[in-house]
């Protein structure tokens, strides 16, 4: 990956794992949350609904890498449909809070939570990949790289969300500049879809794969698009 990926993957787990810990477990909780943080929740939980709608209802013998799984929430929801899920995040106080909240599963699918980089070629092939809200600090040059570097993990579909360029996005990204470094969140960069779904279409290592949905949610301070791309001859 580029510099500027590895750059941005030193800040994201420095900021999930020390500055921002007890605030991401708060709000992917069911404590109490302020407005702003509240429609933040609404709007994770909808864009989880969203990409678990994309997927087959009965998930059982299907393998799915939860790429960028915070605190577990979306592999959890999978392996109650019966999926094998693999579930990778940078932060181990994040993956440490997803182990603690991981439920008794009773049927036949199941979690392994573990640390690492969601970009990583190993743990084989998988049916789905997903990457919920995983690459919405980057910009559309690593936004495709990264999309290349999950298909060539999954046989059927990948599933990711990106930051769209909104008028409401951009100007945070302004505000954002004005904060002391080291009190900023890892920014969220805006990226155009029109241009990123060109990206897509002609990027040669993304051949046999094609763009499929598209949905933006939004709720409040919480804006994210999905997108779909699915193999053209899945295995």
């Amino acid at each position: 990956m580029a510099a500027s990926y590895l750059d941005r993957r030193e800040q994201i787990e420095h900021y999930f794992d020390r500055t921002a810990a007890d605030a991401w477990r708060r709000l992917t909780s069911d404590a109490p949350v302020g407005r702003i943080r509240a429609t933040v929740r609404a709007g994770r939980d909808t864009m989880r609904a969203t990409l678990l709608g994309w997927l087959p209802a009965d998930l059982t013998g299907r393998r799915i890498l939860d790429a960028g799984c915070g605190t577990g929430a979306f592999a959890t929801e999978a392996a109650r449909r019966g999926a094998t899920v693999v579930a990778v995040d940078l932060s181990p106080t994040l993956v440490g809070l997803a182990r603690e909240r991981a439920p008794r599963l009773p049927g036949p699918g199941s979690i392994e939570f573990r640390v690492g980089d969601m970009l990583e070629q190993r743990d084989g092939r998988f049916d789905h990949v997903v990457a919920m809200d995983s690459l919405i600090h980057y910009g559309t040059a690593d936004v495709v790289a990264a999309l290349v570097a999950l298909s060539r993990r999954a046989t059927r579909s990948v599933l990711a969300t990106f930051a769209p360029s909104t008028p409401l996005l951009a100007t945070m990204h302004a505000v954002g500049r004005c904060f002391p470094r080291s009190e900023r969140a890892p920014a969220i960069v805006p990226v155009g879809e029109r241009q990123l779904l060109r990206r897509l279409a002609g990027e040669p290592d993304l051949i046999g794969w094609q763009a499929q949905r598209t949905e933006r949610v939004s709720r409040g301070f919480y804006t994210s698009q999905a997108l779909e791309i699915v193999s053209t001859d899945p295995a």
